[in-house]
């Protein structure tokens, strides 16, 4: 990871007035509903469970990933004046999570979700914002120099922060969620950041050599790709062939995959963070992963360093289980268990 040999001019001296995190763009509304199967059925409608708005989206999960676990998290986005901005703005307060906003032109982003009876997944995903859309530099600049990581999410308003978090000697993560590996709109979030995670749902048997192109190309010493009830992949520099690490098994049935690469990716950087080895980071992960899968809805239960670290000590890497590695929406799932088996 890249570490400044100097303090710039413009980061702060004051220990006390430094973020753990902060977490650039990615929050919104989730719209979910529950079907029985991914598929559409005959006709032209269907009776559906109760159907909820959930606050959601990748850097909604990932603040409040962390700041559940007690680190000093600092989130930062646009935000629609509109019902679902002020829905997020009282989810923040009432979970004490620090956020600063500007206006977002085009609304609050929205997602609808349908979710299987096994609690997979498919996205109809709503960005909203304009393809120019940029955070201006003099307003994420101020916090950005009092963090010691930043984790910046794949929405191309954050593109810019990836220059000075460098120069700042930031550590810097991102997530590039289903990415093909060959889209080049992704390319300035594989190749920006130290630590990059993303989902083997779309690259299946292209993944190791995916996860070798961002090392090859970027400045990244680590790529976790996770594979749902497969468990991940996990890459680091210097390496040719990734180790492949099995799935937990969950504590609780698993009810709905949403937000769960986001409890992965947290549980693991909470790990390494605290100079976890990399064996110790992934099963941090991957138990973060099955518990957000335990509760409906997305980022609704985010799991607090207590219990993660008791979690840790009845953790149990799972055996070979009937349908693990099966493609579909799972990619995201973090490790869980679609089985909902318990240890």
């Amino acid at each position: 990871m890249t570490t400044a040999t100097a303090r710039p001019a413009d980061r702060p001296e004051d220990a006390a007035s430094t973020y753990d995190v902060l977490v650039v763009g990615g929050t919104g509304i989730d719209t979910i509903v529950r079907v029985d199967e991914l598929t559409l059925p005959g006709g032209d409608s269907l009776g559906v469970p109760p159907i909820r708005d959930y606050v959601a989206h990748t850097g909604n999960g990932v603040a409040l990933g962390f700041h559940a676990l007690g680190l000093a998290t600092k989130f930062v986005d646009f935000l629609g004046d509109d019902a679902q901005g002020r829905m997020i703005l009282e989810r923040y307060a009432a979970a004490g999570l620090d956020f600063s906003h500007l206006p977002a032109p085009g609304g609050t982003p929205r997602s609808v979700n349908l979710v299987d009876r096994a609690g997979r997944r498919f996205s109809f995903f709503d960005g909203r914002h304009p393809e120019d859309l940029r955070l201006p530099r003099d307003f994420y600049l101020p916090f950005l120099s009092r963090a010691r990581h930043v984790h910046v999410s794949r929405s191309q308003l954050a593109q810019d922060v990836f220059a000075d978090a460098a120069r700042l000697g930031c550590g810097i993560s991102t997530d590039l969620h289903a990415w093909d590996g060959e889209d080049p709109s992704a390319h300035p979030w594989a190749y920006g950041a130290d630590l990059v995670f993303l989902s083997a749902a779309h690259t299946r048997e292209r993944t190791p050599a995916v996860m070798r192109q961002i090392l090859a190309h970027g400045r990244a010493a680590l790529v976790v790709a996770t594979d749902g009830a497969a468990g991940c992949l996990v890459l680091e520099r210097g390496g040719h062939e990734p180790r492949r690490f099995p799935t937990v098994v969950p504590e609780r049935p698993v009810v709905d995959s949403n937000g769960a690469g986001d409890a992965f990716l947290t549980g693991f950087l909470h790990a390494r963070f605290r100079g976890a080895d990399l064996d110790e980071c992934v099963l941090a992960g991957s138990v973060s992963g099955a518990y957000a899968c335990g509760s409906h809805g997305t980022h609704e239960e985010v799991i607090s360093a207590a219990a993660l670290e008791s979690a840790l000590s009845r953790a149990r890497w799972a055996a070979d289980l009937p349908g693990v590695g099966d493609a579909g929406d799972a990619g995201d799932a973090g490790g869980a268990d679609r089985a909902g088996r318990y240890s």
